[in-house]
């Protein structure tokens, strides 16, 4: 369905043609090193808190395990409408509609934390947390596009790269949190997710500071 969906749904964009040298020399502008920095802890933050969901859920929140994967449903359907309208958003404005994005997730994991002793406040908050968590992608990998844009391929490489970093940074550090009981353990892995997401958010803001001034970008 995926395949079709792209098929039929996805234009037909000619990539402009580039060298296995020009391609590697974007490695060497400060801004592509801002970017990935900004997607391994932008997106981070939301696999600090989903890989240990189902233990918050039963745990925490009091939800019989069986029901576990039916919430799972409502957070992908919030996955669904953030990428829609996180695409939306990054046509229209790129970096300012990504940190407004970030800063929403960033707020999310705060509210999961303050809410997850309650059944229908956490249902909203995983909801949100799916719309959230993925309106933030397309602008990451479109930012990451329009700094190496000489170097499309290994660009959306790097990218994906640095998405899968941070999801296995952010679950490495919630199960920190939880086995050295830090701020409570488990209760405070919401909190760790909104600490990675805030750091993503500084890289942002450096990123947004480099657009404005391309000297800090490096243009060579």
């Amino acid at each position: 369905m995926a395949l079709l969906g792209v098929i039929l749904l996805v234009p037909r964009v000619k990539a402009a043609p580039s060298s296995l040298g020009q391609e590697l020399g974007v490695l060497r502008r400060p801004a592509v090193h801002v970017a990935l920095l900004m997607t391994v802890f932008g997106f981070g933050g939301v696999f600090t808190a989903f890989t240990y969901i189902t233990p918050i859920l039963v745990d925490i929140t009091g939800f019989s395990p069986g029901s576990v994967s039916y919430i799972l449903v409502l957070f992908g359907l919030g996955i669904t409408i953030g990428n829609i309208y996180g695409g939306k958003l990054a046509d229209r404005n790129l970096l300012p509609s990504l940190t407004g994005i970030l800063v929403l997730l960033a707020v999310v994991l705060v509210l999961l934390g303050l809410t997850d002793h309650v059944k229908i406040l956490t249902l909203i908050t995983i909801f949100v947390f799916g719309v959230a968590a993925f309106g933030t992608v397309p602008g990451l990998q479109l930012h990451m596009l329009n700094t190496a844009k000489e170097a499309p391929t290994l660009a959306s490489t790097l990218n994906i790269a640095a998405f899968n970093l941070g999801n296995a940074f952010g679950a490495y550090l919630g199960g920190v949190v939880i086995d050295m009981q830090l701020g409570g353990g488990l209760r405070a892995v919401p909190y760790a997710a909104a600490l990675v997401t805030v750091v993503g958010i500084l890289f942002t803001l450096w990123g947004i500071r480099q657009h404005k001034d391309p000297s800090r970008a490096g243009s060579r």
